[in-house]
């Protein structure tokens, strides 16, 4: 075995072991690379000798992880992703690399519904996503404060529904005290745009999840078209917060939602679909004649309950198509159909039950996996939410698989991954994203990677900031503005 220092590889690999000796790279004709069948979903196998550089991939997913693998040995100044690798004359160590992910779902989500992010900036987080061996992006588009989604025979989503006349000027305490920027803010995508999202993700082997959050955070859908909510017409919201406006039950409101999900199904091909589920106020539904009525036809026993019926009702359409509804950790509560992912966000222990009541479950917990809290108790920090900071140190340690779940993993219920979100209340442009996404992004990396700790182990935080300091002139190199490390990791 050889005694040089391990190359800091993130994620770090299963299996890595070196040996004397170096190999003089000179490009894309030094590497052999296939599919072996015995090989899992993922999974891969790189060895670098005397021979040059041979690769094996239990898919072409694990072909392409390889190929990141490989890119991480080379200088920071190589090409993206995808790009054929160019490196010229750099000695390789001699290496065996053996490596699989633990959760299939290894997911990230950007928020470009609270404010806007260009279809450009999408695709430079893809190419980070694809060289940290994350395979999920999903996209939150539609919410109070902004709609970003064309949908044909509904002009007035993105004439109306994408703009709002201002935003809240610091932190939203939610009293009157507050100050507005009198700034307009508006953005939606094209068609085309999503379209090339899609495709330019695939090709790095990473699913685009789309997200039209229904029945709650639709008030930018009801500025737009009065009759799907209750009540006043109302303006695209310019706070935060919880909106008080949900979608009515109305036969035409559920016919909206279903024209809306055909062109989400249509646009986005992947096998899942994001329809919601959070931060349902009920009081519309307990004035509505009509939700009463929905709640007397479906024999449910309060209007509480409504909520799984919508869902079921909204993931029947999306069933049809082939696809598998995701839905926020409320929906166990309101009693949402068991084949519904459920993405559990208001903490560790909604995860358990989700999964012990039979659902799979993405864990995605507010904190430490929200991108949007501050990074320290310096002042210095962007407005955030006033809680304590979430660090990188706090992301590396998480853990998906709470402790004490035990053999529920075993029974109708799993948890099938973990997800890192960018929620973008205070977040208003794509520097304040990158600085709140990186570094951390790269904790989370390991997080959804890295096998399960076994009793007695524990986990290498020096080692792996050590690791982030050598992998930072990366993401200088592919122009990302991120946080630089102090003494706050902790």
């Amino acid at each position: 075995m050889s005694n040089q220092p391990a190359p800091a590889l993130i994620p770090q690999p299963r299996q890595l072991h070196l040996f004397p000796g170096t190999f003089r790279f000179e490009g894309e004709s030094d590497i052999r690379s296939g599919i072996d069948p015995q090989l899992g979903a993922e999974e891969y196998m790189l060895t670098i000798d005397g021979n040059g550089v041979a690769i094996s991939g239990g898919d072409d997913a694990g072909v392409f992880y390889a190929r990141q693998t490989l890119r991480q040995l080379l200088p920071p100044t190589a090409s993206g992703p995808l790009d054929p690798i160019d490196a010229r004359g750099v000695d390789l160590p001699h290496v065996h690399i053996e490596d699989r992910p633990e959760y299939p779902w290894r997911g990230f989500m950007l928020d470009v519904a609270r404010h806007f992010l260009p279809a450009g900036f999408v695709l430079k987080v893809i190419d980070q996503l694809a060289t940290l061996k994350l395979n999920r992006l999903h996209l939150h588009l539609t919410d109070d404060q902004g709609w970003r989604l064309p949908v044909p025979g509904y002009p007035r989503l993105t004439e109306v529904g994408s703009k709002r006349r201002e935003s809240i000027v610091g932190y939203d305490n939610q009293t009157d005290d507050v100050e507005y920027d009198g700034t307009p803010h508006e953005g939606a995508y094209t068609r085309a745009e999503l379209q090339h999202i899609v495709r330019y993700a695939a090709e790095r082997h990473i699913t685009v999840v789309p997200e039209v959050d229904l029945p709650g955070h639709a008030q930018a859908a009801i500025a737009a078209y009065p009759h799907l909510g209750s009540g006043e017409p109302t303006e695209v919201r310019t706070r935060w917060g919880i909106s008080s406006r949900i979608l009515n039950l109305e036969d035409y409101t559920l016919d909206f939602v279903t024209e809306v999900l055909d062109e989400v199904l249509d646009i986005f091909p992947g096998g899942y679909v994001h329809i919601g589920g959070d931060e349902v106020p009920r009081r519309e539904w307990r004035e509505s004649a009509t939700a009463q009525q929905r709640m007397s036809e479906a024999g449910l026993p309060d209007v509480e309950q409504l909520l799984g019926w919508f869902v079921g009702r909204v993931g029947e359409h999306v069933r049809a198509a082939g696809r598998r509804p995701v839905a926020w950790d409320e929906v166990v509560d309101g009693g949402a159909p068991k084949d519904t992912l459920v993405m559990a966000w208001r903490g560790v222990q909604h995860g358990v039950n989700a999964v012990r009541a039979g659902y799979d479950v993405v864990v995605t917990p507010r904190p430490p996996l929200y991108f949007d809290f501050r990074q320290s108790e310096s002042p210095e920090e962007p407005v955030s939410f006033p809680e304590a900071p979430t660090t990188l140190a706090d992301v590396f340690r998480f853990e998906p698989l709470p402790d004490g779940l035990g053999d529920a993993q075993d029974g109708d219920g799993r948890v099938i991954g973990t997800q890192a979100n960018l929620w973008t209340e205070y977040v208003p442009t794509t520097e304040s994203a990158e600085y709140m996404t990186f570094p951390r992004l790269l904790a989370f990396a390991e997080v959804a990677w890295r096998p399960r700790l076994e009793e007695g182990e524990s986990r290498d935080l020096d080692g792996f900031l050590e690791r982030v300091e050598q992998h930072l002139p990366r993401l200088h190199e592919a122009g990302i503005r991120y946080r630089p490390l102090d003494g706050d990791t902790e």
